[in-house]
């Protein structure tokens, strides 16, 4: 189980390096950069939408805000520029 944890927590950390190198890369467009941001804000900032406090729908909003907008903004970046992140990542 706690290997588990441990992979989960990688491939989290190396997802948000391959996020932050397409943020960085200038063939992302400007409206994928903007839901890309505002997904990674979303999720390190400490306020939300709807609190964490509401049942339920506290905790609903963080499952569905930031996977849709990293979803929508990895169908807005061209696929060789989150392939050459991802190699980038690999390699360092």
């Amino acid at each position: 189980m706690l290997e588990r944890i441990r992979t989960f927590t990688t491939q989290i950390k190396r997802e948000i390096a391959v996020y932050r190198l397409v943020l960085a890369d200038s063939r992302t467009p400007i409206p994928a950069k903007i839901a890309l941001g505002a997904a990674l804000g979303y999720l390190l900032l400490p306020f939300d939408l709807i609190p964490d406090f509401i049942p339920v729908l506290g905790q609903l909003d963080d499952l569905l805000i930031v996977p849709g907008l990293v979803w929508l903004a990895l169908r807005l970046i061209p696929r060789e520029v989150v392939e050459d992140a991802r190699r980038q990542q690999e390699s360092l």
